[in-house]
C-alpha cells in the first residue's frame, strides 16, 4: 500500500510540474538547465547553466529579480520573461 501511495504522490507531482511547463511559468528554483534554455527567450545553453551554477553556488533565488546578478543576465532577458518565470521553494 505505501509503494503504492508513493507512486501516486510521484505521479501528482510530475504532473504538477508539467502543468507550470504546459503554461509557460518556469520555476528557477527547481529548473535545470535544459528546461532553461528551452523554455526561456533570449537564453542559450551557456547562460542557462550559468543560472543553475549561480543556484548551485548561491542559494535559491529569492525573487525574479535576483537573476540579474547571473553573469549575463539583464534587464531586456527579465522583461521578455518577467510571465513566464516563478520563484518558489528551493
Amino acid at each position: 500500500m505505501k509503494s503504492i501511495t508513493k507512486l501516486f504522490a510521484t505521479m501528482l507531482l510530475i504532473v504538477a510540474a508539467s502543468w507550470a511547463i504546459a503554461a509557460g511559468q518556469i520555476n528557477i528554483n527547481t529548473a535545470d538547465a535544459q528546461t532553461l534554455a528551452a523554455e526561456l527567450k533570449g537564453i542559450g545553453d551557456k547562460k542557462a547553466q550559468a543560472i543553475v551554477d549561480y543556484r548551485s553556488e548561491h542559494g535559491a533565488f529569492k525573487s525574479v529579480d535576483d537573476l540579474s546578478e547571473v553573469k549575463g543576465i539583464g534587464d531586456k532577458f527579465l522583461q521578455d520573461n518577467a510571465d513566464r518565470i516563478i520563484v518558489e521553494g528551493e
